[in-house]
């Protein structure tokens, strides 16, 4: 079995996603003076936190954020979601006034993105290079775009989503069912996840509220993330090969270091996608696998075909 392990960098190199260092950038158009009104309450409540934190990470600020009152919480929450979507929300006019969506995992529309269309182009040739699974640290929906509802699963093939499936509304009345081989399991949560269930859209992105942790040392998985745990730690521990790309192997999130490690003993030989891989880090997390790097497709493209054995299949 092949693990992927995708971390920002991936998000970051498909779909120009902000890495942790650059979320708090504010870089987003806010729907109407509530929003507006929004956005200024969280860049003042992040400046006030630098001026007590001047070496504070920006994980360490969600860490405290996610774990203040629920006005806070809901509010920070609504910021990350907003900006990890930013790309994937579009506005119909309906009923007399303009509404926003956030793009269903089956929606058409996703072609017309480039970054999806770059994500897709990669992991859909992965997944037919052999049985994979994907574990990922992101919140954002990249990977569901790409797979759609019948190439991945969150662990439970069959498992349906809370929401109607994609535009035109023909096919509201049925329910969406995840029906694909790929095991993924994010790790950190998800902009389509809440502590109600999962969707077939990434609502979060609009409202907020979504089930999503902060990667520090001290960070517990909420209990409706443990089944998440358990499938990561069940895909790494069944690879011999993982494809690692645009993890930073960060010290300060020991949890996933630490399943990573335990989890991937069975590990022989790992490659690492990234504009600076970060080699001594993963070896001291795989010290048995020979550890192997590549650029970013497309530059990097012939040295993850060769990696991948140079198979028929493994045109990346």
């Amino acid at each position: 079995m092949l693990a992927i392990l995708l971390g920002a960098g991936f998000s970051k190199w498909a779909a120009d996603l902000p890495t942790a260092d650059e979320l708090f950038d504010f870089d987003i158009e806010p729907w109407g003076p509530r929003e507006e009104a929004k956005l200024k309450r969280v860049q003042r409540i992040k400046d006030e936190w630098d001026a007590d934190n001047p070496e504070g990470l920006p994980e360490q600020f969600m860490a405290h954020c996610l774990g203040q009152d629920e006005k806070q919480r809901r509010l920070v929450l609504w910021y990350i979601t907003r900006r990890l979507s930013k790309q994937f929300i579009w506005r119909e006019w309906h009923a007399a006034r303009w509404r926003r969506h956030v793009l269903m995992i089956d929606e058409n529309r996703k072609l017309r993105i480039d970054g999806v269309v770059r994500a897709r182009s990669l992991l859909l040739k992965l997944a037919r290079w052999r049985q994979v699974g994907v574990v990922t640290t992101n919140y954002d929906m990249l990977p569901e775009y790409a797979f759609g509802t019948d190439g991945f699963s969150y662990g439970v093939p069959g498992e349906p989503l809370r929401g109607r499936g994609p535009y035109p509304v023909s096919t509201w009345r049925r329910p969406v069912t995840l029906d694909g081989n790929v095991p993924l399991a994010k790790i950190h949560g998800s902009v389509s996840w809440d502590s109600c269930g999962r969707y077939t859209d990434g609502r979060r992105g609009i409202t907020g509220d979504a089930l999503v942790v902060a990667p520090t040392a001290d960070k517990q998985a909420p209990p409706e993330l443990l089944d998440v745990w358990a499938l990561a730690r069940d895909i790494l521990s069944r690879s011999e090969r993982v494809l690692v790309f645009g993890f930073a192997f960060n010290p300060y999130d020991e949890a996933v270091l630490d399943l990573l490690s335990r989890s991937g003993k069975n590990a022989r030989a790992v490659l690492l996608i990234d504009v600076a891989p970060p080699t001594e880090a993963a070896q001291r997390v795989w010290p048995r696998a020979e550890i192997a790097d590549a650029p970013p497709p497309p530059e990097g493209s012939p040295q993850v075909k060769t990696w991948l054995e140079g198979t028929a299949d493994s045109d990346v």
